[in-house]
């Protein structure tokens, strides 16, 4: 009866052991209570174990995966074998914890050497049938067919009619289909497929092999990626070689940039981070690990040519590009969260926090370039006629059309406030933004630049026509539109106002001397001396007119509105003056000459 009751306990003993030693240790560790409760246990379980013939165990096992190990034709090609082959690693696996704890014999010790070392050409084999399938699967997975979340993208070029693939062909990767909508998840291989990795997955992990497993699938699904963004257009360039391109070419190099971003953060990385979870279902280190190895190459080769646009010329007539690269980037910032959230993925979403940081820092960089551009314009350089100056046309079309990214700048500017410029008439502006700050200041350079190019001028008139031409073209600019929205309505008064002064200073400057022959003589009680004293003065008129043609009519008033308002204010300068003597003073001819 003891020995019968003995040989229960061991049973049951290993059948606690078999099925709750899940760990390398708690096998182990139940073993040890049961030797503590009686030290006899320990021999009886060794006993039993050589009495049940652990080498013929091991034979047996071996028979069975050796069988599949050598065999030349994929495992995975007929169910049955799949299956059977699982069952007899997980028989290995068992066999290898129960054995653990009793190494001390040496026959365990030895069928342990053995049964480790059959466990590893497992584990090849295994990996084998694991990249095979994730490759086959993929050459049979018809991408245009139902198997996605949506239908699926094709965004390969829309002229490329001629493939550069044959469905047979082994090497053949599928890649995504072109899109409008980028509300899509892909499901790159085969559910049937998926399982079957899974089962794999699950087997390597349980032996201790998860980074073979892992470099494995990333491998394959790592070709899958390139694949694609070789489909769209993306190309591997180093910093320099970003550097170094033409702007034309660098543009074009954005525009493809940017739709790999949106499809990679939006559709491909997505897509990519649930087939890990599938594949590597209920082992969470395993399914970081080979998500970060598969998008990790992109990541940084998408990360890489937007850090070389940050850190490249600061020309002014880069800021548009730049801005398309910084909102493509903050846009996709919620994505970069979201997918890459894990331990592994730390340093890539970090990554991408700091060249958005960078573009920024860009942005307020060309800025600064086109305050220096103004700076920089040699005041000598004034037009011919007191015209429309490049300067002025240049800044004020720049600064509108980079208000249309309004919202952008003023982010891009409030996470570095720098008012030190500011002076005491921006004062009103401190309750502003701090691009509307930074619009106001490059106002006012433009404006101290335009009076010193004025100065270039002897003729007084003609320096007050240069302002007016262009204080008039600015406000022009300004109205109706986000840069006036920025500058506020009182900055638009206090320069239309402008504008009028000078309207005043040219008239005062160009016809005081000509309107002041025309004054009444009041001393004069003779009909015939008045009339002759308002001939000569007519006749005097004349002659300052005729000079002021002859010198004005190279002068520009490039605006037509301007244009009426002078000749209204001119016929009002000396209501006094007849209608007849209008009609007989050839006038017109300056209007037509003031060009």
């Amino acid at each position: 009866m003891a020995e019968n009751g003995e040989e229960k306990l061991i049973a049951v003993a290993r059948h606690i052991a078999k099925t709750l030693g899940h760990t390398d240790t708690m096998t182990d560790d139940i073993l040890k209570i049961f030797s503590n409760f009686d030290g006899r246990l320990r021999e009886k379980l060794t006993e039993k174990l050589s009495d049940d013939g652990v080498e013929q165990i091991l034979n047996s096992i071996d028979r069975q995966i050796s069988r599949y190990i050598s065999s030349d034709h994929p495992i995975w090609s007929n169910s049955a074998d799949s299956s059977a082959f699982l069952d007899s690693i997980d028989q290995l696996i068992a066999a290898i914890r129960d054995w653990t704890p009793l190494a001390d014999d040496k026959n365990i010790s030895s069928c342990l050497d053995r049964a480790e070392d059959l466990l590893q050409q497992s584990m090849f084999r295994l990996e084998d049938e694991f990249r095979t399938l994730v490759e086959r699967g993929a050459e049979s997975f018809d991408l245009t067919g139902s198997n996605s979340t949506h239908p699926h993208p094709d965004y390969s070029d829309d002229d490329d009619d001629d493939k550069d693939y044959d469905d047979d062909d082994e090497n053949f990767i599928p890649v995504a289909q072109p899109i409008t909508d980028y509300d899509i998840v892909i499901d790159a291989l085969p559910a049937g497929t998926i399982g079957d990795l899974h089962e794999i997955a699950k087997r390597m992990v349980a032996a201790g092999y998860v980074k073979e497993c892992s470099h494995a699938y990333s491998t394959c699904r790592r070709e899958f990626l390139e694949e694609s963004f070789s489909r769209l257009g993306l190309q591997k360039f180093s910093s320099d070689e970003v550097q170094r391109m033409q702007w034309t070419q660098l543009e074009d190099e954005i525009e493809k940039w940017m739709k790999a971003m949106n499809v990679a953060l939006r559709i491909l990385f997505p897509s990519e981070r649930r087939l890990c979870d599938r594949v590597f279902f209920g082992f969470s280190s395993a399914t970081d690990l080979s998500f970060m190895e598969v998008c990790r190459g992109s990541t940084i080769q998408l990360l890489n040519f937007a850090d070389a646009v940050a850190i490249g010329s600061r020309a002014p007539e880069r800021l548009f590009k730049v801005l398309d690269v910084y909102e493509t980037v903050r846009d996709l910032m919620p994505e970069f969260e979201l997918i890459f959230s894990d331990q592994y993925c730390l340093s890539l979403r970090n990554e991408a926090i700091s060249i958005w940081k960078r573009l920024g820092e860009t942005i307020r960089g060309i800025f600064m370039e086109l305050e220096n551009l103004i700076r920089r314009d040699p005041a000598k350089a004034a037009v011919p006629g007191g015209g429309l100056h490049p300067i002025t046309r240049y800044v004020m079309n720049y600064l509108r059309a980079a208000c249309r990214s309004r919202l952008t700048l003023e982010q891009v500017f409030e996470e570095s406030v720098n008012v030190d410029y500011r002076k005491e008439d921006d004062r009103a502006l401190s309750s502003s933004s701090s691009l509307a700050v930074q619009m106001a200041w490059i106002m006012e350079l433009l404006e101290s630049n335009l009076e010193a190019k004025s100065k270039v001028y002897r003729d007084s008139a003609l320096c007050s026509v240069f302002m007016m031409n262009n204080g008039r073209y600015i406000v022009q600019k300004v109205k109706d539109n986000e840069l006036g929205a920025l500058l506020g309505d009182d900055w638009i008064r206090k320069h239309t106002a402008k504008v009028r002064q000078y309207h005043v200073n040219y008239q005062r400057s160009s016809w005081s001397k000509v309107l002041g022959v025309l004054k009444v003589d009041n001393n004069s009680t003779s009909p015939n001396g008045a009339s002759k004293n308002l001939r000569e003065k007519l006749k005097l008129f004349n002659s300052y007119f005729e000079e002021i043609c002859k010198t004005q009519s190279s002068w520009i008033i490039f605006d037509e509105q301007l244009r009426d308002e002078l000749r209204i204010q001119f016929q009002g300068l000396y209501p006094g003056l007849s209608e007849l003597h209008w009609k007989t003073a050839d006038y017109s001819r300056y209007w037509e000459a003031c060009r």
